[in-house]
């Protein structure tokens, strides 16, 4: 195992399965949260149930028996430059939010490399993708000035590709890992940087979990790439699944939202494939189509923007709208992503007015 180190993440939710990785192999992780949540984890750490192949009970990894140390913190508790490494994890119109903004413009200020696991790309790191104009995609963002200090040199993305819920009937301490895939992380622009990466991916590779029968592998590693293109991947299955499972009058599970119309699906998929190509992509940064499908087969909850539209949310991830933006700059548009676009956009509007009555 390399030297343990610091790591910062903002999102005590999603964060937490990261933070799984990094405390089985070693290093010390402090947790940005609300205050409750902080409290919690402060006293009883946190648990995520993670299924693994060939077992029919999910393994279950409790915190407090992890070689590394997990502590929670609230936004005005921690200084940035103390870590070696920041993580975010909370959904994008987070990151205005009074106390977390003012956290993140240090963040940004610390120079300490960051990297995010949003599925909504930072965007100083779409500044790193050659031709494209990331200030004409401000728009698809709550607030785009929180992310204005960022050296986008500092910043990485890595693909959120496992799926995982907070069991609504167990305490906020408690992670369900739905969807057991590898985090996929983009280099940085400074090669120390990346380093920092590739030790965490070799520490993680090395972990081996008690399990009654023996030490087992678990699933959920970390997989850093050369290509900034390959976080990227993640666009294809927002929104031929995630968005998609937003309804007009309500929402779908992911399964449903990609096989009731397997070519609608295989459309739009291909469509936003060919987009990450024309940026700069190559077919072994991305996933095709049917693996993806086949993969949403155990999709059987409806996505976050969904759930949260539905909860009457006033902001979501607006990945749907980023994608639109994006295509349009390479003179390119799909009809359904464009209906995508327009139905959130009225049920935002519907939930804003809502919260604006009460």
């Amino acid at each position: 195992m390399t030297t343990p180190r610091k790591i910062l993440v903002l999102g005590a939710s999603y964060g937490s399965l990261l933070a799984s990785k990094l405390l089985f192999a070693g290093h010390e992780v402090k947790l940005v949260c609300l205050p409750a949540e902080a409290d919690l984890i402060n006293t009883e750490g946190f648990r995520v149930r993670m299924p693994v192949r060939g077992r029919s009970e999910p393994v279950v990894i409790d915190s407090r028996q992890l070689p590394g140390k997990v502590s929670a913190a609230g936004t005005s508790e921690v200084n940035p430059s103390d870590y070696d490494l920041v993580g975010l994890a909370m959904q994008e119109p987070q990151y205005r939010s009074p106390g977390v903004r003012e956290l993140l413009a240090a963040v940004a200020r610390s120079r300490v490399p960051c990297m995010s696991i949003m599925n909504m790309p930072p965007l100083p790191y779409l500044k790193r993708i050659p031709g494209l104009d990331a200030n004409a995609l401000k728009s698809a963002y709550t607030d785009a000035s929180v992310w204005d200090e960022f050296d986008p040199r500092t910043l990485t993305l890595c693909s959120p590709d496992p799926q995982a819920i907070r069991p609504p009937e167990e305490k906020v301490n408690v992670l369900q890992v739905t969807l057991p895939t590898n985090f996929k992380a983009a280099r940085f622009d400074e090669p120390a940087h990346t380093q920092i990466l590739r030790d965490l991916e070799r520490d993680i590779d090395a972990v081996r979990f008690p399990a009654p029968e023996g030490p087992i592998e678990l699933p959920v590693k970390l997989r850093v790439s050369e290509s900034i293109f390959v976080p990227l991947a993640k666009w294809s299955m927002l929104l031929a699944g995630n968005y998609r499972c937003i309804t007009r009058d309500g929402m779908r599970t992911a399964q449903e939202a990609v096989h009731t119309d397997i070519e609608e699906s295989r459309s739009v998929y291909n469509f936003v494939y060919d987009l990450c190509l024309r940026l700069g992509a190559r077919d072994d940064d991305l996933v095709p189509f049917e693996k993806y499908a086949a993969a949403a087969q155990s999709l059987a909850r409806p996505a976050s923007a969904a759930r949260a539209l539905q909860n009457g949310a006033p902001n979501i991830e607006r990945a749907d709208k980023l994608v639109q933006l994006v295509a349009r700059q390479l003179g390119l548009r799909h009809p359904v992503i464009d209906r995508i676009v327009d139905l959130v956009d009225t049920r935002l509007h519907a939930n804003r007015e809502a919260l604006a009555k009460k």
